[in-house]
């Protein structure tokens, strides 16, 4: 095995048989990106490779100067002496997985990914391969999601709940990807109307564009607390504590986060309910996804990659832990 197909340097990870970089965070000339969260697409690249799917909100990320080149899932492309294809990733729409391929040597990222189905955006694909570079950010024992459907359910109710007692239901998730994979779960279950905070409108517009089916919303704008009674409101956690909460009266806050498995999460964060809805890999999904690749090597990244690294190693497998300047979901 080629210890050095995919190495660390100090712009990201490299790949020195085909010069490019996976989610660099430093300029360079061509970075291959798993999704277009802020942590994995840097504006300032001289070319950016990503898949097809996500072309709209990689765009909307770097702005309309980066020159883009896409792939759809499964297409190859040759860089130098190296075959690089995109995978599902199950994570955001068009969040990929990087397949490297030198010789008859095969190397995977997993970028962020999931394992639960979500309506927004292609499932994970296990792609096998020989060497296997995976996100750990929930890489506990304790962290096994529930079905995202009795979640959605769970919101409803509480929805209704504050209806019923005059008040503003305020859920704080993340503006790309989880604020649309609610809508689009909540559809499932009722056809009425949510508000946005002005952070996600664009976001969720670009999601239908797209194709993906969600429940209408329109912004917040300027309604006042008398127009937010009853609502359902979704805004990003940088909300919580902000001048923007003046225009409620009567609210409860909740959280949609795979953090808040964890009761002291919440009691930290102050919030009144918590939601457990990720878009990473469960630990269950972790350990499970690095078998089904069939990887004799494992490096762990962004999150608990040492927990799960050691026990990797505990079962036989080839296992270290590689930091690298990519974040979490906190």
């Amino acid at each position: 095995m080629h210890r050095d197909l995919l190495q660390l340097r100090a712009e990201g990870l490299y790949c020195p048989a085909g010069e490019f970089w996976i989610d660099p965070w430093r300029p360079v000339h061509t970075a291959v990106i798993t999704h277009a969260h802020a942590d994995h697409a840097r504006a300032g690249m001289g070319r950016y490779v990503a898949a097809s799917a996500g072309i709209g909100i990689l765009r909307a990320r770097i702005g309309m100067d980066g020159e883009i080149e896409t792939l759809r899932y499964g297409e190859g492309r040759r860089f130098g002496a190296a075959t690089v294809s995109l995978h599902p990733a199950g994570h955001i729409l068009g969040s990929s997985q990087v397949r490297v391929a030198v010789g008859d040597e095969t190397w995977v990222v997993t970028g962020d990914f999931k394992r639960q189905s979500d309506p927004t955006c292609a499932p994970f694909e296990v792609v096998p391969c020989d060497a296997l570079i995976t996100e750990a950010t929930f890489a506990y024992p304790v962290y096994r999601w529930p079905e995202a459907g009795d979640v959605a359910a769970q919101i409803l109710e509480w929805w209704n709940a504050c209806e019923s007692r005059g008040a503003s239901a305020l859920l704080l998730c993340y503006a790309l990807g989880k604020a649309q994979r609610l809508l689009a779960e909540l559809a499932r279950l009722t056809d009425r109307t949510v508000l946005l905070h002005g952070a996600m409108v664009a976001l969720t517009q670009l999601y239908r564009d797209a194709g993906v089916s969600m429940l209408p919303a329109l912004p917040v704008g300027d309604r006042r607390a008398p127009e937010l009674v009853g609502q359902l409101v979704l805004a990003p956690p940088s909300a919580a504590g902000s001048p923007w909460m003046r225009r409620f009266a009567d609210v409860e806050t909740g959280f949609a986060s795979g953090w808040m498995q964890i009761r002291g999460h919440r009691r930290r964060r102050g919030h009144d309910r918590g939601f457990v809805l990720s878009d990473h890999a469960d630990w269950f999904d972790l350990v499970r996804t690095v078998r089904e690749t069939g990887a004799r090597r494992v490096l762990t990244t962004h999150g608990q990659q040492e927990v799960l690294a050691r026990h990797l190693r505990e079962t036989g497998i080839e296992a270290t832990s590689l930091r690298t300047h990519i974040g979490d979901e906190s």
